[in-house]
């Protein structure tokens, strides 16, 4: 048996994890107390700019929540040496650059939720609460903050 599991089922997905974000001013990226790591709000890589309900629609939101959980999972790699060291995801949370009318923040943030059920399976399961913003950081589609209960 594998001694990166985690890693060998990113393989079987055909994912590959992104290099690991840097904090974009002066915060942590994670902070880890006892056996929780708190992971800074991260956003979609390349960078996309807009509002959900004006310039994209909650399929592309979607896939932009994916490629947050990505981030996400470089982070969590980069910290840990292994995504193994993740006992569960514990607590997502996501704000969703939206217009003021778009009521589908929920099936936006699935696209994070699904990614770490498809990752993690069980230990992927977390609670969750996602709101709508009326700006966020760079104009970002999405930007998404997690805890996790990792091996110590």
């Amino acid at each position: 048996m594998s001694g990166h599991m985690i890693e060998d089922r990113l393989q079987e997905l055909n994912i590959t994890l992104p290099a690991a974000s840097q904090p974009a001013a002066k915060y942590a990226n994670f902070v880890i107390v006892g056996d929780l790591m708190y992971v800074s709000g991260k956003g979609p890589s390349g960078n996309p700019k807009g509002k959900l309900g004006i310039d994209y629609t909650t399929e592309q939101g979607y896939a932009f929540a994916r490629e947050t959980a990505l981030e996400v999972l470089a982070v969590l790699q980069s910290a840990l040496g292994s995504l193994d060291k993740v006992k569960r995801a514990v607590k997502v949370q996501g704000f969703v650059n939206a217009s003021a009318a778009f009521e589908e923040h929920h099936k936006v943030l699935n696209g994070f939720s699904d990614l770490l059920l498809e990752v993690f399976g069980d230990k992927g399961l977390h609670a969750r609460s996602v709101f709508g913003a009326v700006s966020v950081r760079d104009n970002l589609p999405i930007i998404v903050d997690t805890i996790f209960q990792i091996e110590t």
